[in-house]
């Protein structure tokens, strides 16, 4: 096996046969070099903001979806004509929570089956799965002349998403510690470069169907910083589809994540390629502390995302619903970035104590809304842009948390199965927030 920093490579299936009745030899390996981490730190940052973005461009795009992308002359920027809808909210007739649970039961599905029975499946063919998906969605809600049809393309990009995440976050077990931040990073950054293209490009004067198909673009990165842009340790799976003996060879050598230095685990004690189910068992009980937060986290920010980001209609604003609309996500997505690239500057263990101040985010806006007492939308900016930077302080924090106190062996599963938190979060308020939706715009 060549040095690391010379691209991916397929392993043959020749070397499995050769390698069958051997076995490996345990041979030091040198640190990578600082060029080898600075690729890896930016292709997982890149590799987090692809992932992610399709799924942050769906919500952003929810009013416009339920709308069938029917954006009135001069993009939403005039005035608003008269509506058949006499409540006082202006809402759509299903609401943005549906787009939610499009975009978030698939994920779920995928997250709490997958770290059972992925292994099974090379990193590579997850990775083409990925892209094939998101690019898909982006094409079939840009060309969709129903709800239906937008909805299935957003179904797409909830597959790709789920199991990018999950793929993703396994894989940087292999990898130096940075490389989590790199990636956590990442994905703050898809929320606020998707959510600030998708209003700009609008706000400039295209559709959102010229808007979506410029964005196909976003998977072929994807694809391109997972093959050519990581430089992974010897003992990391490669690109390429490979043969599943070696994917499991590869998942048993686990590079220390949080450590300094660099070893091959192939000792016989460090050998067993997989978990039992007990043993699965109990890592998962040994994170709940940092799980059920986090679930509480998320939660709490998408309830008011697609429970209440349309209700706080101000009819004064200089911006019409739509756009309003799009600005909250854009400042919600802004907070998630900041706060998730903070992680080498402050660190928090009190995942709960994130959630008690998002929870009660949520229940003061609520009550805004049920008595519309905020004087001004750039209130609302502030509190948004808060919920934000809450969001993504628990995310990034859990996740080094479940790091550091996994012990090498367990960590790739650990680190696979904590992402089913914040997703099982997500759908339980979508959920709720449609009912809610609903009570409201029943009101005169």
């Amino acid at each position: 096996m060549g040095p690391p920093g010379r691209g991916w490579q397929s392993i043959s299936a020749d070397s499995d046969e050769e390698n069958e009745d051997v076995p490996p030899a345990v041979e030091p390996e040198a640190p990578q070099d600082a060029c080898s981490k600075r690729r890896n730190n930016v292709g997982f940052w890149l590799l987090g903001l692809c992932n992610n973005f399709a799924y942050v461009v769906m919500l952003s795009a929810a009013h416009d979806i339920l709308s069938h992308q029917k954006v009135p002359a001069g993009n939403g920027t005039g005035p608003i004509p008269p509506k058949a809808n006499s409540s006082r909210y202006d809402c759509n007739p299903v609401s943005t929570g549906a787009v939610l649970l499009a975009d978030i039961l698939p994920t779920l599905l995928i997250k709490f089956s997958a770290p059972f029975c992925i292994h099974l499946f090379p990193y590579g063919l997850r990775v083409a799965i990925c892209v094939v998906t998101a690019w898909s969605s982006f094409l079939l809600v840009a060309f969709s002349t129903t709800t239906v049809q937008s909805m299935a393309g957003v179904v797409l990009a909830s597959i790709s998403s789920g199991l990018g995440e999950i793929t993703f976050l396994a894989l940087t077990s292999f990898f130096d510690s940075a490389v989590v931040s790199a990636w956590s990073s990442g994905t703050g950054g898809a929320g606020l470069i998707g959510a600030l293209s998708y209003l700009g490009l609008t706000e400039a004067g295209l559709s959102p169907q010229h808007t979506l198909l410029i964005m196909t673009i976003v998977p072929v990165i994807m694809q391109a910083s997972y093959c050519f842009l990581l430089s992974p340790p010897a003992q990391a799976p490669r690109c390429g589809w490979g043969a599943k003996k070696s994917l499991r060879a590869a998942s048993v050598t686990h590079q220390p994540l949080l450590g300094g230095s660099v070893t091959l685990q192939n000792t016989p004690e460090t050998q067993s390629p997989q978990l039992s189910l007990q043993e699965k068992g109990q890592v998962v009980k040994g994170l709940l502390k940092y799980l059920i937060p986090l679930a509480v986290v998320y939660f709490a920010e998408y309830f008011i995302n697609q429970g209440l980001f349309e209700l706080l209609y101000f009819q004064e604003a200089p911006f019409s619903h739509p756009q309003q609309y799009r600005w909250y996500q854009m400042l919600y997505q802004g907070g998630v970035f900041v706060s998730r690239s903070s992680a080498t500057c402050i660190r928090i263990r009190q995942i709960w104590l994130l959630a008690v101040l998002q929870f009660l985010n949520m229940v003061f806006l609520l009550v805004a809304v049920s008595y519309m007492f905020i004087p001004s939308i750039y209130v609302v900016f502030v509190l948004i842009l808060y919920e934000g930077l809450l969001g993504g302080a628990g995310y990034v924090n859990t996740f080094h948390c479940v790091s550091e106190e996994s012990k090498p062996e367990h960590r790739e599963f650990a680190m696979g199965v904590s992402c089913v938190a914040d997703t099982l979060g997500i759908s339980l308020s979508g959920v709720i927030a449609i009912p809610v939706h609903d009570y409201f715009c029943r009101l005169p």
